[in-house]
């Protein structure tokens, strides 16, 4: 069954122009460094859109429930709720790489508003401004009015992480200059793994592939902290 990516929907948003712009400018500003050691340019041309994809709506068929527009999220049973992420108390990159995408890939649409999960997720960026890129995870959220929808269906997604290293290119420019990471410490980390969709009427949903990289910050006197989601995935 096809799934409607909600970024779609997002595409043809007016000022979308002016969005790309203040990203690329941020991009420039803020990831300077990171974009030095890893190579990864597109931060400084991205156009708003990502490889990664976040939730989808599923489409209305006879196994699915339609779709109506709704300002708040589904009721769940107390049993049924779902907490919103909360960031690892840890100095290892991969490892906060692997909780961040996690939570990037998870929502439950009965458990909380969209509004909340965004906020939540602010709560795993860092705090250096210089380095924060909180536009890029924003991306990635739906539309409070999508979000509608989905609560609509009782959508969720749960995910699972198979696998995580830092990017060839990234190492290789550590290697080329091993300080250069001691001005930002912000890491590129590339995390792979699985994002499993369902709705009301539909606990099994379906399966997707996911892969993104991330840029953490993980200084060494403070616990690590997401910087931002590249556009495109490095390998």
């Amino acid at each position: 069954m096809r799934k409607r990516s909600f970024a779609a929907d997002r595409s043809g948003n007016p000022g979308g122009a002016s969005r790309v712009r203040r990203r690329a400018l941020l991009g420039t500003a803020a990831l300077a460094v990171l974009v030095a050691l890893s190579g990864l340019l597109a931060y400084l041309t991205r156009d708003g859109r990502t490889t990664t994809k976040g939730p989808s709506v599923p489409a209305s068929s006879a196994s699915s429930p339609s779709t109506l527009p709704s300002a708040t999220a589904a009721s769940a049973s107390p049993g049924d709720r779902v907490a919103l992420p909360v960031p690892p108390a840890t100095h290892d990159p991969i490892a906060f790489g692997k909780a961040a995408a996690s939570a990037l890939w998870s929502y439950d649409t009965r458990s909380y508003a969209q509004p909340e999960l965004l906020a939540a997720l602010h709560t795993w960026m860092t705090s250096d401004a210089k380095y924060a890129d909180s536009a890029s995870v924003d991306a990635l959220m739906p539309s409070p009015v999508l979000w509608g929808r989905m609560a609509d269906n009782g959508q969720y997604a749960t995910a699972s992480v198979n696998e995580a290293h830092f990017p060839a290119s990234f190492t290789q420019a550590l290697q080329a200059d091993p300080g250069a990471i001691t001005q930002a410490y912000v890491y590129a980390v590339t995390v792979s793994g699985q994002q499993s969709i369902a709705w009301n009427g539909t606990p099994a949903g379906g399966a997707e592939a996911r892969s993104t990289t991330l840029a953490v910050q993980c200084r060494p006197s403070q616990n690590c902290a997401l910087a931002g989601v590249f556009p495109t995935v490095s390998p």
